[in-house]
């Protein structure tokens, strides 16, 4: 039987990031994914990178981590296509606009670099492809985006150069504990002896908590998503919206990627086969669609009758706090569990990977987890409302 000192969970930007701090530090690690690199959560995001809409327990975090994202790709050795040219929160009416104005003199509070604009003209001279009827907006000339599938393919290849024992379309089945710790994981191909686990595996995590007398409380909406053909460059910035049910950005191709707020999931999830092997896919109602083109329309006009190139529904690991758990699994030493991250976990993805690490190694980590600990939900604890995903 193959051993190794940490068995990583998921090969979303999470359990990737874990997996290369492992790994640099000299520890012997195994990634295992049921299907591939970001072929869930990390895959389907719109991949902002911002600090903008934070919780205030994760604005440290998110601050850390878009100074990492400044020069990862030299890190890592590969593009991730990073782009810091900001994030627009737009309001719609009246009502949205006092939203928004105390939102950025909350978050200015907690020192973010975030600027209200007042009126129509301030927002369309910094993103002029945006509607004459947006009355004003929040921005955060920090925030960015990258690309989804760059920034997977660059943690693999240093995982690779690593010598990490990559293990994708593996299916974990049950983490072994023997005497209140971890001693191993069973596959549907094997058994290998580990010393730890970092569980990353988002909504599909609780499946191999529960048989340990543990789970995380989630629930699971869909976010549909739209990918246009490519089109001449419209938007720099990532646009979101207050409330959260509509945001896009253009992709370094050229190409729109724009979601849905959240939608209800029916539970009916594929497997197909793609060259990249075989993945997950939902598919989202035909109605969701209509409502992203017809926002699309109203805060974009020019662009509903750009050709699209395709469509698919991701979903959420939604926490009733919406704040992911970061924290050692009670009760069993060697287990640690980073899930919850609620669709805005991409842009801390380096961050958990360090605080992750320090965790399954017994150091200290750099910063104040008491916010994301496992055992703060109570049976009553009120399900939050996600104002922005991505």
């Amino acid at each position: 039987m193959d051993r190794f000192d940490v068995a990583v969970i998921g090969a979303g930007i999470s359990g990737c990031a874990t997996t290369y701090t492992l790994a640099k530090m000299g520890a012997k690690v195994v990634l295992v994914d049921r299907f591939g690199p970001a072929a869930m959560a990390s895959g389907w995001t719109l991949a902002g990178v911002r600090q903008s809409g934070r919780d205030p327990a994760e604005m440290p975090l998110a601050l850390d981590a878009v100074n990492i994202w400044q020069t990862l790709h030299e890190e890592l050795g590969a593009p991730t296509h990073y782009t810091r040219r900001g994030n627009l929160r737009l309001a719609r009416n009246g009502n949205e606009y006092g939203v928004i104005r105390s939102m950025v003199s909350e978050q200015q509070g907690l020192g973010l670099d975030l600027a209200f604009l007042a009126d129509n003209q301030a927002v369309r001279d910094i993103a002029p492809a945006v509607s004459e009827a947006v009355p004003g907006a929040s921005f955060c000339p920090t925030d960015g985006h990258a690309d989804p599938q760059a920034v997977s393919a660059a943690y693999i290849a240093a995982l690779s150069r690593h010598g990490v024992a990559l293990a994708m379309g593996e299916n974990v089945e049950a983490i072994a504990v023997s005497g209140g710790r971890v001693v191993g994981i069973r596959t549907d191909v094997r058994k290998l002896g580990v010393d730890s686990v970092v569980l990353a595996g988002g909504m599909l995590g609780n499946a191999l908590l529960e048989p340990l007398g543990l789970s995380v409380p989630i629930r699971t909406p869909m976010v549909a998503v739209i990918r246009s053909r490519p089109v001449p460059p419209v938007l720099d910035q990532v646009i979101g919206v207050c409330g959260g049910d509509w945001a896009g950005r253009q992709e370094v191709n050229g190409r729109l990627r724009i979601t849905s707020g959240m939608l209800d999931w029916s539970g009916s999830m594929e497997t197909v086969t793609t060259s990249a092997g075989d993945r997950p896919l939902i598919r989202p109602p035909l109605s969701s669609l209509n409502a992203i083109i017809k926002t699309l329309d109203h805060l974009l006009p020019g662009l509903s009758e750009t050709p699209i190139e395709e469509c698919w529904a991701g979903l959420l690991d939604l926490t009733p706090d919406a704040l992911p758990v970061l924290d050692h699994a009670p009760g069993i030493s060697g287990l640690v569990i980073g899930m919850g991250f609620s669709g805005h976990g991409f842009c801390l993805g380096p961050v958990t990977g360090q605080i992750l690490s320090d965790l399954v190694t017994g150091r200290q980590p750099t910063h104040d987890l008491s916010s994301f600990k496992f055992n703060r939900f109570g049976s009553n604890t009120p399900q939050a409302k996600l104002e922005l995903h991505g």
